[in-house]
């Protein structure tokens, strides 16, 4: 999986870096078909921003979050992103086990 980080008006430190792709392995443990991620982090006045796009086999996901504090936002972000990836697996799986065929 391969994860590309943007910052919009504001500057990406290590730190930041390091807690996005911590928070980005619990998707990966979901969904083994995962080929990019891109996140991009943004600060508008008091808003702290992350959205990500998560191309995946069979699906181009993508989630937003806002909040007051950044960190926040990307742990708002990661469990998005993880709901809609564990939905679209559910539902692949019952396609491949044909459900919905009568």
């Amino acid at each position: 999986m391969q994860v590309n980080i943007t910052g919009h008006h504001v500057e990406l430190t290590d730190a930041l870096r390091d807690y996005v792709n911590e928070k980005l392995q619990r998707v990966e443990r979901h969904y083994d078909n995962i080929t990019t991620v891109q996140v991009t982090l943004s600060v508008e006045k008091e808003r702290q921003q992350a959205a990500c796009t998560l191309h995946a086999a069979g699906a181009d996901l993508h989630a937003e979050a806002l909040d007051n504090d950044m960190y926040a936002a990307i742990d708002a972000l990661a469990d998005k992103i993880d709901r809609q990836l564990v939905k679209h697996k559910e539902k692949a799986q019952a396609r491949a086990q044909g459900a919905g065929v009568r």
